[in-house]
């Protein structure tokens, strides 16, 4: 029995992809993979390809599809890598999951569902942390996206909430920036009310920034490939801690 609880997956192995193959594969869909990234994956045990006999990696298409489940966990869900390894281990031991949800990514055999990876307001997910060919919007761009009008566009940027390169464009994350705004505003809540999620981001990124950085200054690909996980990583945990913490405070103001 193979570690995907599976007879026999390692002979099929033989006959496998190598990770510049597999690497070809998912570009498609997730242009910002990389070869480091996908042994990062391979090293905290998301995936467990064959070895040659010369000890080159195979990977099978169950391993791909596996690889596929991880990137879209992250991308569109913002799940951290444990749960993602939870999800996987829970596939592995033939765990049943409950009824799918529509908007969940695909699971690779039997996974627990992610949920729908949107907020409450209906709007998408949250951005990944992967770098990639920078997306430039201009005003017009904005306004039109994320339906919002020039007073509105005006608020947000004396705020704080928005801020626009030195050239005037604005960054991909801006849309959904403006858009949860614009949802937050139908409950009674305007632009300058919302100043200190600007601060409180701004704390976080510089705390980041003093984790990582060094890891960044470092040539090897694979350095930077870890970095990247960790900054992810800790992206998403603070998203959940601002969470719980908004949530713990409501119920205390409630009562409960």
């Amino acid at each position: 029995m193979t570690a995907a609880g599976q007879p026999g997956r390692q002979e099929a192995r033989r006959d496998g992809l190598s990770i510049g193959a597999v690497l070809a594969q998912l570009r498609g869909d997730f242009p910002d993979v990389t070869i480091s990234k996908i042994r990062f994956l391979e090293a905290e045990g998301l995936v467990r390809p064959g070895r040659t006999p010369s000890g080159y990696r195979q990977f099978a298409p169950a391993d791909v599809e596996r690889l596929r489940y991880v990137l879209s966990a992250q991308r569109d869900h913002y799940l951290p890598l444990k749960v993602i390894k939870e999800q996987l281990d829970a596939a592995d031991a033939g765990a049943q999951p409950p009824a799918p949800v529509p908007a969940a990514p695909q699971l690779p055999r039997r996974l627990v569902p992610l949920g729908d990876g949107s907020d409450p307001a209906g709007l998408p997910a949250a951005a990944d942390f992967e770098t990639g060919p920078e997306l430039r919007l201009t005003q017009e761009d904005l306004l039109e996206q994320a339906g919002i009008d020039d007073a509105t566009l005006a608020e947000l940027c004396q705020y704080g909430l928005l801020r626009p390169g030195a050239a005037g464009f604005f960054g991909p994350e801006s849309v959904l920036i403006a858009r949860t705004v614009k949802a937050m505003t139908e409950f009674g809540l305007e632009p300058r009310h919302l100043r200190a999620f600007r601060a409180a981001a701004d704390r976080e990124v510089g705390l980041l920034e003093q984790i990582v950085t060094p890891a960044y200054r470092h040539r090897d690909a694979d350095a930077k490939a870890r970095a990247d996980e960790v900054v992810r990583e800790l992206a998403a945990l603070s998203v959940t801690l601002h969470t719980l913490l908004v949530k713990a405070g409501i119920r205390g103001v409630a009562g409960d």
